[in-house]
Order: C-alpha cells, then structure tokens, then sequence
C-alpha cells in the first residue's frame, strides 16, 4: 500500500549532507532504529548507491530503504530514498571532493522545493561542507542562508535546542572582528522577538522568559571593558520589556553559564557564535540540535559538522542526529496543536 502526502504521520525529508563525510552513517544509524518509522514516514534525500555503501562499511546491512517511484508518494513503515543525480559519484569517506559538494547541493535543492511544495512537513539537513558546496550556484556560508533565502525569509534566527537549554545567536557565521559591527539595538530587538515567537509557537511556551548575554567580558563591567551593552544591549532590553515581555540582562556570559543561572530561563540569546555555542556543545554535543527558527516551514540539523576524520569508520555517533528527527517531530506536533486551537 502506497500512501500519498495526506498520510497522518508527519513527512520528514533528511538530507546525506556530505557522502565523504559522516552524514550518511548517522542518517542510517538513526533510522535503523524501526521505532522511528512508527512516527514518521522518513524520506532520505540523495543516492541509493550511497546508502548501499554505507550500510555495508558499517555493517548494518538489514537497514532496509525504498526508492521513491513517484514524487508525490511514499511508502509508510519504510525508508523512502529520493535519488537526486543520475551519475556514479566516488565515494572516499574522508576525502572532501567538489563532486560530493554539488552532489549535496542537489539533495538540498531537491529536499526545499519539496518542503516548499508541501510534500514533506518538516526537514532535516545532515551537515555539508561549506568549502566544496560553496560555489556561483550556492554563494551561501551555510544551510540557514540558503533556506532563507529559499523560503524568501529576512528575518531568522539559528537555535540551538537541547533538553536543557536553547540558545539564539545574534550575530552567526562572521569574522570575530565584525561582530561590534553587527550588534545594533534593531538586529537585537528583532531576533529577541523572533526568540519569542518560536519558543511560543514551536516549542508551546505561553510566556517565555528570556535571558540576554552581554557582548564583552563582565558585560563591560559598567562601560569599563565596552560601551555596547549601556547603549545598545540594555536599550533593546528595555525596548522588550516596555511590551511586557519577561526579557532580562544582560548578562556576563562566563558566570552566567558557570553558576548554572542559564537554567531559570526558557530561551538565551547570545551575542556571537562561540559565546553561545561553546558552552551548548559542552553540555550537549552528542544530543543538541540547530534549528533555523523564523522560516515558515520546520528545519533542524545535527549539532555538528562532516566529521572527515572519522567517516566510514564506524565511529560517528548518531545521538545528535536522531535527536534532530525527533525535534522536528515535537515541533510538527505542536505547530498542528496550536492550528488547531485557533
């Protein structure tokens, strides 16, 4: 039996991200669990070829697929394959290659239109390498970009989601020595009300309260160590609660983290990129998620990166992936409550 795209179990669409990388081995260690196909119809995003590899170098070769005949209908209790290239690309795990950079890029295009055109409900990216995928057809630093701009969204936020904590980043892919550049009191107030949002409507908390880090040690310890905090950070803060919204800080990032005062809050917002995620992966690298919040459609990814060094090796843990999978389900889940309530 052959269910079409009104199947009741939320379509997940993954991407194999990079095939050199450890993106197809974690793919089929999560979905080798048959617990998972019990709640979604899963629907992977790159090569049959590639999978049969895989499943044979890490000797899980009961993991069971279906190519996708038609694309407008999928197999329930299986794993559906969408073959995105028709040439024989060389598979060496390890070894970065333009070939599997466009290869990735084909999965990604093929998977967002598909999400676009209501086929699937929600999308998982294994990661790619931003070198190779980079070229005049993918001038992007990464997958947030792209989708973005894709699902034609300027204002966006990347998430990290974990059990414990989520972190939003005000400032993402950037050389350090521009991010003073970028922190202003507009760019502020609107990833915090983005923030909000999606802690709302995507993670179903009525009234979220909010933390703000500040942007230099201490959080300028008064203007002593930087003025950004007294005159842009606090202002935005301000901006926030003069709506009512439960926004505090900012706070000196390393005592805030330290002292376990990250656990009162329902959501973070961090200045930059290392100063949110260094302390997320520490706690929750093998289980954290990105989640693009702001777009109108559902995508999460994998807390890491191609992981060259160990692909094909048997070694990649899938925790941070499977995790994904089920991230995008809750959030699915609770986007349909709430549709529903109103």
């Amino acid at each position: 039996m052959i269910t079409s795209v009104k199947s009741e179990k939320p379509r997940i669409g993954i991407t194999l991200g990079d095939i050199n990388g450890v993106g197809p081995e974690v793919v089929i260690k999560s979905l080798h669990d048959s617990r998972i196909n019990t709640l979604i119809t899963p629907v992977v995003y790159g090569s049959t070829r590639v999978l049969s590899f895989y499943k044979k170098l890490i000797t899980l070769e009961d993991f069971a697929y279906s190519q996708v005949k038609s694309r407008e209908q999928f197999i329930p209790k299986v794993v559906n394959v969408v073959n995105c290239w028709d040439e024989v690309i060389e598979i060496t795990p390890g070894k970065p290659s333009p070939e599997t950079g466009r290869a990735a890029l084909l999965a990604l295009k093929q998977a967002a239109q598909d999400l676009k055109d209501g086929l699937l409900d929600a999308l998982v990216t294994a990661p790619v390498d931003k070198s190779t995928i980079h070229s005049n057809e993918f001038p992007f630093k990464g997958h947030t970009e792209f989708l973005a701009e894709f699902f034609d969204t300027s204002d966006y936020l990347m998430l990290m989601v974990s059990e414990k904590l989520r972190v939003g980043l005000v400032t993402e892919h950037i050389p350090v020595k521009e991010i003073p550049l970028l922190i202003t009191r507009d760019r502020i107030n609107i990833k915090l009300m983005i923030l909000e949002q999606t802690l709302q409507k995507d993670f179903g908390i009525t009234k979220p309260k909010i933390a703000v880090l500040g942007l230099n040690p201490h959080a300028g310890d008064g203007g002593l160590l930087g003025a950004e905090e007294e005159s842009i950070i606090k202002p935005a803060i301000n901006d926030m609660k003069n709506k009512n919204k439960l926004v505090y800080g900012p706070f000196a990032a390393d005592g805030f983290f330290a002292s376990g005062q990250y656990t009162r809050y329902d959501g973070i917002l961090a200045m930059y990129h290392d100063q949110g995620l260094i302390p997320f992966k520490t706690m929750a690298f093998e289980s954290g998620v990105n989640f693009t919040a702001g777009l109108p459609v559902i995508r999460t990814s994998p807390d890491h990166g191609t992981g060259y060094s160990i692909a094909g090796k048997n070694q990649a843990l899938e925790g941070s992936m499977r995790q994904a999978i089920y991230t995008a389900i809750d959030i699915a889940r609770i986007r349909k409550e709430l549709s529903t309530e109103k």
